[in-house]
């Protein structure tokens, strides 16, 4: 069974809603991002998306932005990312979703990227930039070794767009709560709760809302919306860029307990 469609399904059958960090490998240092992957574990995370720093983040807020290139200037590669993750995985009870641009893919082709994620431990994966048009070998790839990709929904995709990509998505749909790129909102969009209601007429899959969710308040009104999963990045990715490491691990902690309580019962 694939762990990020076993953890839903046992969410599902708590009645619960998950709560998904995003944090970049690489910012402030890889040191940092394992403590950081740990926190996030024991403080309420039920999956954890990493980034892997990428010199054009197109769907990537300037938080976000920012973060992978502090981590490109040190020197972050994606070798040292799957090897941190190696390293980090077996002690996680989260799965871990791995968040990446094509380009990356492209370069170490398919089948030998997918392999050395999959080794590594990732469970998920999540590509912003490729459309569901060229998505199918990648995807029959991925689920034969294991890994899971979500595709995502935009708030301007078309009902028979939204059908499509929920047939193909694999472990949940990522539903892009705002048009634009990620960052910190102060009031989320009515129109998510219609394309929650939308999405939950032509698939049964969970759902994850994200890009702009900035706290507890906004977790609590996409649970009550009907999302499957809250997804919290930049929120996150400030915190840990704007304290020193020590302090910023247990931040992201507390904030990360913050928002599972929001979610939770």
């Amino acid at each position: 069974m694939f762990q990020v469609s076993t953890q839903f399904q046992t969410l599902r059958s708590q009645h619960q809603c998950a709560l998904i960090p995003f944090i970049t490998a690489g910012d402030p240092d890889l040191d940092t991002t394992a403590a950081a992957l740990i926190s996030l574990d024991q403080n309420g995370a039920d999956l954890i998306e990493l980034g892997v720093p990428y010199s054009d983040p197109l769907a990537d807020g300037p938080v976000i932005q920012a973060a992978a290139t502090r981590a490109l200037q040190r020197g972050t590669t994606l070798d040292q990312v799957l090897t941190l993750v190696k390293t980090i995985s077996p002690q996680l009870r989260a799965p871990l979703i791995l968040f990446t641009y094509y380009n990356p893919i492209l370069n170490r082709g398919i089948e030998t990227f997918i392999e050395e994620i999959a080794s590594a431990g990732v469970a998920g994966l999540v590509v912003p930039d490729l459309p569901l048009e060229e998505m199918e070998n990648l995807l029959t790839i991925a689920r034969g070794a294991g890994v899971e990709v979500t595709l995502l929904v935009a708030p301007t995709s078309p009902r028979h767009r939204i059908e499509a990509i929920a047939r193909q998505a694999q472990g949940f749909i990522y539903l892009v709560s705002v048009t634009g790129v990620t960052g910190i909102r102060q009031e989320l969009q009515t129109r998510v709760r219609d394309l929650l209601g939308d999405l939950k007429q032509v698939s049964d899959k969970p759902i994850g809302v994200g890009f702009g969710v900035s706290g507890p308040d906004q977790a609590a009104q996409l649970k009550a919306w009907g999302a499957d999963a809250v997804i919290v990045g930049s929120a996150f990715v400030k915190r840990l860029a704007e304290a020193d490491p020590t302090q910023a691990i247990v931040e992201i902690g507390d904030f990360c307990r913050t928002l599972k309580a929001a979610i939770q019962g």
